[in-house]
């Protein structure tokens, strides 16, 4: 168990951070709150659930863009013992009312679009994100939500006469066994499972971002990643609020050029980001830089290739803001391509690996010692990994897990509990790896993907598709099975063709050319016998993975 106790993590905070600002929503510098502002609004929240009755272990669900508001809510429910249910907004209506359902949730907090989509008949109150503002609630209840959120500043001063200061903010110690987050998985299978996160587990992550200084007191966060996935969660949020960091929340869609304004802006100290946004700044900036002839030329003379490789690294630290440390990808493998590149010219950039089982961290390594195509070393001290093979460095298996992070089990599904946690209390990850001495991780696909080919070589399409999508005129790619050899489906990059003046028909011997060049790097058996091209994007889940299941 974890020596430190989750809420208590949060109370020192607030008191020692006081007069710190702790939240801004992006675009709005007027909407800073201090951690004093923190606590007296979690404080008001408090007042607000036991008006409503709400008990140890009661259920309240979330659902909406990253705000101020959406942080304050999450933090006063799990301080208060309640179980928070973050809901991801991209979620489509029929999900969310599902997982708003099966979580037996007491309680909604919803932006006004997440609302228009959500049939509440079941819940007494939905509040909205937006603004203080009940939208739905039961007229026969004698504590209207509507009527206590009138007179909470009432209540707060009736409570605390001399004003709520520092020495009120005190939140009971809970069981670190008991649940504080039920965050739903999106899934390979098209359906969510309740993933129950204890104190203990959430302590655990947070407790190992205080240790490694990924935050600390004063320093800046652009919280960009959906706060209602386990990753952006524990370190664009929990990490930093633990100790005494400035959130900037980007509430917006994510894209590379809106980013990179607001890094410019917001100059974060530490970046957490999933591989797309790096690979598309690859791809569409410094592709096009150094695949010019006379840059070609430049960069195959020794020395000034390193000069080339120093100018470069320096406009892309600089186009991140300049003040980062390090940038920490995860959530998906960071294409290999890339990697090499970053590397290469010793961009400060390290790759980790978790899941939401795992809440989410389950390896990792600073950049400074960070092995390429690894996803760091399993946390010492917190977890332990082993690969099911017998030969775990040279063999890929199966990488199961066991420590600290890993989940109580599955909300209301014993046996989909029972199919992933083991007797030994291995959680069994569904991810194929090889493992060094040290603990330091390599994967090379999901279990579920494997393909077994005719002569018995285990091929990951992972890996294939990683080089795939760094042929001209790929945007993504999956490698599926078909008959007896391998066939590539292609979402093609519309912007490039665009610039090339080029049209969906002109595609074919280019896409044959691309299978062509494809092969020459592949193993034998990994080549690839055709690619058909779709017009429109993969489906895709919340996380942005695709659902590869869809495709098969």
């Amino acid at each position: 168990m974890i020596k430190e106790d989750l809420t208590t993590i949060y109370a020192r905070s607030f008191r020692e951070n006081w007069s710190l600002p702790a939240l801004t929503d992006y675009g709005d510098q007027g909407s800073t709150v201090t951690y004093g502002d923190m606590a007296r609004r979690i404080a008001r929240l408090h007042i607000f659930f036991e008006s409503q009755g709400v008990r140890e272990g009661d259920k309240i669900a979330l659902c909406g863009r990253n705000t101020a508001t959406w942080v304050t809510v999450f933090i006063a429910t799990v301080t208060y013992g309640a179980v928070i249910v973050p809901v991801l907004q991209d979620f489509n209506p029929q999900d969310a009312q599902h997982i708003i359902n099966h979580s037996e949730a007491t309680l909604l907090f919803a932006s006004q679009s997440v609302f228009e989509d959500i049939d509440f008949d079941e819940l007494p109150a939905v509040l909205s994100l937006d603004n203080r503002r009940v939208l739905a609630e039961r007229a026969d209840d004698k504590n209207q939500p509507s009527k206590v959120l009138k007179n909470l500043t009432r209540k707060l001063k009736s409570r605390y006469r001399d004003g709520f200061g520092k020495k009120d903010v005190n939140y009971a110690v809970r069981d670190k066994n008991a649940v504080a987050v039920l965050n739903y998985t999106s899934g390979t299978t098209g359906f969510s499972k309740g993933v129950m996160l204890t104190h203990n587990n959430i302590a655990g992550n947070v407790v190992f971002g205080i240790n490694s200084r990924l935050h600390y007191q004063g320093s800046r966060v652009l919280s960009f990643l959906p706060l209602a996935h386990a990753y952006g969660c524990a370190f664009d949020m929990l990490t930093p609020l633990a100790v005494g960091s400035h959130v900037t929340l980007f509430g917006r869609l994510p894209s590379p050029k809106l980013l990179l304004k607001a890094f410019q802006e917001v100059r974060p100290n530490l970046i957490v980001t999933v591989p797309l946004i790096l690979e598309k700044i690859y791809k569409n900036q410094i592709v096009p830089m150094i695949t010019k002839q006379t840059m070609r030329w430049a960069l195959a003379i020794p020395l000034l290739d390193k000069a080339i490789y120093s100018k470069i690294r320096s406009r892309l630290v600089e186009a991140f803001g300049g003040a980062f440390e390090e940038v920490i990808v995860g959530g998906a493998p960071l294409n290999k391509e890339v990697e090499e590149f970053l590397h290469r010219i010793r961009f400060p950039f390290t790759v980790g690996y978790g899941m939401t089982e795992c809440g989410p961290l389950i390896s990792y390594t600073p950049w400074r010692q960070f092995v390429p195509q690894s996803c760091g070393r399993t946390l010492p001290g917190i977890m332990q990994s082993k690969i099911l093979s017998d030969d775990e460095e040279h063999t890929a298996g199966e990488i199961c897990v066991k420590g600290e992070n890993v989940m109580k089990g599955y909300f209301k599904n014993p046996d989909a509990t029972a199919a992933v946690l083991d007797e030994d209390g291995w959680l069994h990850t569904g991810d194929m790896g090889v493992r060094s001495p040290d603990g330091t991780l390599f994967i090379k696909g999901r279990y579920k993907t494997m393909i077994l080919s005719a002569t018995g070589q285990n091929i990951y399409p992972e890996e294939i598709e990683s080089k795939l999508n760094n042929m001209p005129y790929v945007s993504e790619s999956l490698v599926v099975e078909r008959g007896k050899g391998l066939s590539a489906i292609v979402y093609p990059d519309y912007e490039q063709m665009d610039r090339d003046k080029l049209t969906i028909h002109d595609m074919d011997p280019i896409m044959e050319n691309v299978r062509q060049d494809l092969n020459k790097i592949v193993a034998p058996y990994e080549r690839i016998e055709h690619i058909q091209l779709i017009p429109n994007e993969f489906e895709k889940t919340p996380k942005r993975s695709i659902k590869r299941y869809l495709y098969r």
